[in-house]
């Protein structure tokens, strides 16, 4: 059995941040670019949404085209890294006008499918039985690319919003070189079926799957609104503390980033109590952070920040579980097409739940938004007990 080299997962997990601080890197400067081109408020969803919807798209594309099973995955990253940061540096031509930026931030999620997901098949080529822990790494990289942006902007406060965009692009690219680099194809990696939407109609027919899938669209409903809205609830929260840009761009990327943590920790809990339990626990806690969001309000602004850190860690913690469970779960011969329909339904929803919010905030204020993606990890709780029943039953995972 072939053993993955020291520096593998290090790699991976490296080109992994570097090429997720792409998905962000709008938001980050959304402030600056709404002083200088008088973007609206709702800009914000829009922004979001429009890198969600590429993504979606990308994610349709590159599974249908089944492209990185016909050409060498660390490729495919390499190419889509290169691409998705020139798209995202191409906002310096494009200015602060709105349609042309969604248009950019579109096209940049569309080759973010090539990062994500495609990084996730590198390191299943390397880790067959420590996949799961490999996969915590790899999603805590994900998170902690989400938040680089806001660390970027906080460190460089001084410096217009394009050298910010410039600066994420070399990040970026400078990923997917490392990944093609140190990381050739590994010795499980494994062709997968092409991607067949007919398999919509059976997928769901089993219980497990649907019980993960649907926790794991509870989840969703839940993570990118809470990402995409902290810094507003941040400067709502505490504007007498808050003097200017740079504070709620470093505590936004502190909140998001420690999602990561979440990630590791809940990936290792994982192999004691299983995956169904260790989501569980993690959804129902910032389940619970949403419902007393408004009462954060009331808390020393210290006292605020803790909560937001705990939220943080556990909004995203079980973002791996999910992973793992709807693999474990989905039909075997039609996993590829389950897992890239769950996903795509999966940020859809999130595209619906940020809408929710971007539309609420004219109507009440910053302090009850969070109340509103309470009913997410609500349901998703609901559809995960089948598997934490299962789970106490066996001793172990599902």
């Amino acid at each position: 059995m072939t053993t993955a080299k020291p520096h593998i997962l290090p790699a991976i997990v490296v080109s992994q941040l570097a090429g997720g601080s792409l998905w962000f890197a709008g938001n980050a400067v959304l402030p600056d670019l709404q002083r200088s081109g008088g973007l609206p408020e709702a800009a914000l969803g829009q922004i979001t949404t429009a890198v969600l919807l590429g993504f979606i798209a990308g994610t349709l594309v590159y599974s249908w085209l089944a492209i990185s099973d016909r050409y060498s995955p660390r490729k495919i990253f390499l190419i889509s890294a290169l691409l998705g940061a020139l798209m995202n540096a191409a906002t310096w031509f494009a200015g602060p006008d709105l349609w042309p930026l969604l248009i950019l931030r579109f096209a940049t999620g569309f080759f973010l499918a090539g990062i994500y997901p495609v990084g996730m098949k590198i390191a299943a080529g390397w880790f067959d039985r420590d996949l799961g822990k490999a996969l915590g790494w790899l999603v805590s990289a994900l998170v902690m690319g989400t938040a680089l942006p806001h660390l970027i902007r906080a460190l460089g406060h001084t410096l217009p919003w394009q050298s910010v965009m410039l600066s994420v692009s070399v990040i970026a690219a400078s990923g997917g070189v490392l990944m093609y680099t140190l990381v050739p194809d590994g010795p499980h990696l494994r062709s997968g079926a092409r991607f067949d939407p007919a398999a919509f109609a059976t997928i769901f027919r089993s219980p497990d799957f649907r019980a993960s899938a649907f926790g794991y669209f509870g989840h969703m409903w839940e993570l990118y609104a809470f990402w995409a809205f902290v810094p507003a609830f941040l400067v709502a929260a505490g504007p007498q503390l808050l003097g200017g840009s740079r504070e709620v761009s470093f505590w936004s990327f502190v909140v998001i980033a420690a999602g990561a943590a979440g990630c590791v920790a809940g990936g290792y809990a994982s192999r004691r109590f299983g995956s169904a339990r260790v989501a569980f626990a993690q959804l129902g806690t910032s389940g619970i952070c949403c419902l007393l969001s408004p009462l954060a309000f009331a808390l020393p602004y210290p006292a605020m920040l803790a909560f937001l850190v705990v939220w943080g860690i556990t909004v995203a913690g079980d973002s791996p579980q999910f992973s793992a469970l709807n693999a474990q779960n989905a039909p075997r011969d039609r996993v590829g097409s389950a897992l890239t329909i769950v996903n795509c339904i999966g940020f859809a929803i999130t595209i619906v739940s940020i809408q929710l919010l971007s539309a609420a905030t004219a109507l009440t204020g910053i302090q009850y938004l969070f109340v509103l993606v309470t009913p997410g990890p609500v349901l998703g709780l609901l559809a995960l007990m089948h598997l934490v029943r299962k789970e106490r039953e066996t001793g172990g995972t599902a």
